[in-house]
């Protein structure tokens, strides 16, 4: 009796560990699909507030270089975008509301440099907010004074789009640079812009095992 007590149990246990395996294996597509459904755009056009609400907010105290002054309070902040599980990080200031501030323009990087939407080149037109960060003499719908570079917020949705175009081509810049109007110098001049676009475009090129771009 007690060999079948042992072995009922263990079977019990095996249920509920597979049932709790399958728990987290559709989390995780849910979570997936999620990613997918909501696009980086409804993200990254969000407002401070309202992209600070999707958020968890955890504050805490680094050390490092800066002298005794620096971050003698609990001024560190991460962000962790719940939707996607993305995080942006800043710890340099002495005031949290800064360093939130840089989190939160870190966390909009972050998100579109991760997260690829797929798109159809089949009459393919770039979106204005694409537009918007290209040279400033590659012809657009969008009048050159609109044109932004990395320092504006508003770049980060243009480097989305930009991405997904490259995804798309499967990593190929003179097919991405053709359907934007623009040669491939203009093209990786434009990647060459800001580090981290820079970085994700030679990952999606090492994903198609391409060699990487040179500077």
């Amino acid at each position: 009796m007690e060999s079948f007590a042992n072995a009922s149990a263990g079977g019990d246990l095996f249920v509920h560990c597979a049932s709790r395996l399958e728990r987290a294996r559709n989390h995780g597509n849910c979570r997936e699909r999620l990613k997918q459904a909501l696009t980086t755009d409804d993200w990254l056009t969000q407002t401070d507030a309202e992209l600070l609400a999707q958020c968890r907010l955890e504050r805490f105290r680094v050390s490092g270089p800066g002298g005794q002054h620096r971050n003698k309070t609990d001024s560190a902040v991460r962000l962790t975008h719940l939707p996607s599980g993305i995080q942006g990080y800043a710890s340099e200031r002495r005031s949290q509301h800064q360093n939130r501030s840089e989190a939160l323009k870190r966390l909009r990087r972050e998100i579109a440099l991760q997260l690829r939407r797929p798109i159809e080149l089949e009459l393919y037109h770039p979106p204005a907010e694409l537009q918007r960060i290209l040279p400033r003499g590659v012809r657009a719908d969008q009048p050159q004074r609109t044109r932004v570079g990395p320092r504006h917020q508003d770049f980060w949705s243009g480097a989305r789009a930009l991405l997904d175009l490259l995804e798309a081509t499967d990593g190929a810049v003179s097919d991405a640079a053709a359907l934007l109007g623009c040669s491939t110098g203009q093209f990786v001049k434009l990647l060459n812009s800001e580090p981290h676009l820079w970085a994700a475009a030679n990952a999606i090129r090492e994903r198609h095992d391409l060699k990487p771009l040179r500077r």
